[in-house]
């Protein structure tokens, strides 16, 4: 993000507009919302700045800008349409120290003004870092006609009421106590008898909110899915929005973190194979010390919370603490890398069963029905995998499996650096190591990409010939 949004307080500032015809109208018809003094410079003024000046709406002075006009500006507009005009006015503005936008110059603009949605007091900025104009109108138009006209009359009433609400209980209660109020009371009251009946829904919310009891802390444990944030559940970025404490992992990414209200404490409790991790116990440990300071906390985990992802052992520790808690299932690794390599799970005629494995744990590699694995057609999604490759393919083998069993293997499934590889049982670390693939991936058993499906009789051992097709390599 190279240009940070943020709101100027122009009541009482002054800012200068130089230039008086069309560019110079357009810019002056925004700030004539605000609250700043406007200086128009420019000789041969459209009628509409005149007549602006001529009811007290703004200064028009009827020369170019000059060095000494920006004395006790806080922002100028170079606006004339004119390229040269525009690039002496900017560098007199730098010579100031007065911040610039040259209209249609991002690189001598100190600032760009983005597209607003206006609802006074509440306002939407929209910007493009001047890439998209058209693209951040069309942002503009969408937020037009989803944000009710009376918005800003709701704003208005609640500033009025915050030394009521002041007197609720902190945190989580008055957060739920102005959500009521926005998400339908406000509204609803404003709509059917004004603001005066907006503001008794008001009295009546936090007459509500000081009979109810403190809330509790709470802990829901919540699967955000394979990395991608459109892959998240609905509820699960509800409650990363409302939660006060946010627990993760190592594989949740940085763009569903993002979604979390920005007042929560975000906390990593990230295991790092072979590297400095997080105790479970120190982990579950953790979760029941924040909500029990009454803390809404969501406990975040990658993929789904009950697919190897420690579930049992932090429910007994919430149990044991007399802690509530809900589940919020999310996207497994398994089906979101299926879903990548465009492969079934299952299919009529070729497998009846999916098995879900994992290739190691805390104790090692893992030991399975290496006979029921090795079968034709058996088929399995195997997690943690990528180091116990080379084991996992010579129990197979050793076991009777044939060599040209297809396999499947997806890195980072869902991520822009999602990696997909197609190998036989025979040459899969080979075909691993080609890739370059060091996890987190899951390995399938039994199955191959689709892409690959026509060459899987073909595939050779040698690195040279693995298959690299968009995102597969």
């Amino acid at each position: 993000m190279r240009h940070l949004p943020i709101s100027l307080d122009l009541r009482g500032k002054t800012v200068a507009i130089a230039g008086a015809g069309a560019v110079a109208l357009s810019k002056t018809r925004l700030l004539l919302r605000t609250e700043a003094t406007l200086c128009v410079y420019g000789e041969a003024a459209l009628p509409e700045l005149v007549q602006f000046a001529a009811v007290g709406k703004l200064q028009l002075v009827a020369r170019p800008l000059g060095q000494h006009d920006l004395a006790t500006a806080s922002l100028v507009y170079a606006a004339s349409g004119d390229d040269a005009e525009d690039k002496r006015v900017a560098g007199l503005a730098q010579a100031t120290g007065v911040l610039c936008n040259s209209v249609d110059n991002l690189e001598a603009s100190d600032f760009l003004t983005p597209a607003i949605v206006d609802r006074d007091p509440v306002t939407v900025a929209i910007g493009t870092e001047g890439c998209a104009p058209v693209l951040a109108r069309q942002i503009k138009a969408d937020f037009e006609a989803s944000l009710t006209p009376n918005l800003g009359i709701l704003a208005r009433l609640a500033e009025r009421f915050r030394p009521q609400a002041a007197a609720l209980p902190s945190g989580a209660s008055r957060r739920r106590f102005w959500s009521r109020f926005f998400g339908k009371a406000g509204p609803r009251a404003l709509e059917g008898g004004g603001e005066q009946a907006a503001w008794r829904a008001l009295e009546a919310l936090a007459a509500e909110a000081q009979s109810e009891e403190k809330l509790a802390g709470h802990v829901h444990l919540v699967g955000a899915g394979p990395g991608d944030p459109e892959l998240l559940t609905l509820k699960a970025r509800r409650l990363l929005h409302e939660a006060d404490v946010v627990i993760y992992d190592r594989l949740v990414s940085a763009q569903v973190l993002e979604l979390a209200r920005r007042e929560a404490r975000l906390i990593s409790v990230g295991k790092t194979p072979g590297g400095p991790s997080w105790k479970q116990p120190d982990i579950c440990a953790l979760i029941v010390s924040e909500a029990q300071t009454g803390a809404q906390v969501v406990r975040l985990k990658s993929g789904d919370p009950g697919v190897y992802g420690r579930l049992d052992e932090e429910m007994d520790a919430l149990d044991a603490a007399g802690i509530g808690f809900s589940i919020v299932p999310g996207i497994t690794a398994a089906t979101a890398a299926a879903a990548s390599a465009k492969v079934s799970l299952t299919r009529r005629g070729r497998n009846t069963a999916l098995r879900i494995l994992t290739g190691h744990d805390i104790n090692g590699f893992v030991e399975h029905d290496w006979r029921a694995l090795a079968a034709p057609g058996s088929t399995a999604a195997i997690y943690m995998g990528v180091a116990a490759a080379k084991f996992l393919q010579g129990r197979l083998l050793m076991h009777g499996a044939s060599t040209d069993t297809p396999m499947c293997v997806v890195e980072n499934a869902s991520a822009p650096n999602q990696t997909i590889a197609a190998a036989t049982l025979s040459d899969l670390t080979v075909r691993m190591t080609a890739a370059d693939i060091t996890g987190p991936a899951i390995l399938f058993l039994g199955l191959a990409p689709r892409s690959a499906l026509a060459a899987i009789s073909t595939l050779s051992p040698s690195p040279s010939t693995a298959l690299v097709a968009g995102g597969i390599r």
